[in-house]
């Protein structure tokens, strides 16, 4: 059994690849916090997935019938992930405190979203048009949400989390109306969608998990609606510590498929032990 990755300077499940796009936000122009404006610039711990250890095998389309060439996609290679169970997910760190709101505008502590289940948590906001931001993880989840699904003994023990970082335009109300069925109570998969009271109570949040946010500035150098953001996927396991953060090119559903399997492995072998 390996481990996905090795305990150095860093904390497991980052890489150094990201420092460069902490460096380029922290050069952005500062926007001042107004009562109408979310200004969000949490550029201080920016790390991302670290390449996973030598199991994991680097797929392109030409040696894969069914790959995104032969399907008349822009070829990319994928990576394919050992079986579940066959490798360790280390302990990264710690899930982070914080209040936010839910759709019906109930103050609740973050951990109560990130605890008791195996949950996958993204930040994003409502109107993000980037398809390579906020769309690409909602697609990941969605697609995630539909595999596991399938297996309802899977679905009772898994959770998604979309926590939007714009408070001001997302409020909990829009949340509701953004979610749609999806955060039904009736649905096999339980997927909460969060926002915040107010940018200053998200901070921190941010902050903890090393996630990146600026707003964009229009040509007159205002603050505009839309943000710069590093699309990110936060693992959590059922005792709320993040065991995974996947960063834009490890957004693949097989690899995360096998991540949660993998936790809820290790959460069986656990509670049979202590019988």
């Amino acid at each position: 059994m390996w481990r996905r990755c090795a305990r150095l300077a860093l904390r497991c499940g980052r890489a150094l690849g990201s420092r460069r796009l902490g460096r380029a936000l922290a050069r952005l122009p500062a926007v001042p916090l107004a009562a109408a404006t979310v200004a969000l610039m949490i550029a201080s711990a920016a790390q991302v997935k670290q390449p996973p250890a030598p199991a994991l095998r680097l797929e392109t389309p030409a040696t894969h019938s069914n790959g995104p060439a032969a399907r008349g996609d822009a070829a990319r290679p994928r990576l394919v992930a050992p079986p579940p169970g066959s490798y360790e997910l280390p302990v990264i760190q710690p899930g982070p405190d914080g209040s936010v709101l839910d759709t019906a505008g109930r103050a609740v502590p973050l951990r109560a979203h990130t605890s008791g289940r195996v949950t996958l948590l993204s930040f994003m906001y409502t109107y993000c048009v980037d398809p390579a931001g906020c769309p690409l993880l909602f697609s990941t989840l969605y697609g995630l949400r539909e595999r596991l699904q399938t297996t309802p003994e899977l679905a009772r023990r898994v959770r998604l989390v979309s926590l939007s970082f714009d408070p001001v335009n997302d409020t909990p109300e829009t949340m509701a109306r953004y979610a749609g069925v999806l955060a039904r109570a009736d649905q096999p998969l339980r997927w909460d969608f969060l926002t915040g009271r107010s940018v200053a109570e998200l901070q921190p949040i941010l902050a903890d998990l090393g996630q990146p946010v600026a707003i964009q500035l229009d040509a007159q150098g205002k603050p505009g609606r839309l943000y710069y953001h590093m699309p990110k996927l936060f693992l959590f396991d059922r005792q709320g510590r993040v065991r995974e953060i996947y960063s834009s090119a490890f957004l693949q559903p097989d690899m995360i498929y096998n991540d949660i399997r993998t936790l809820l492995l290790e959460e069986d072998a656990t509670r049979s032990a202590r019988k």
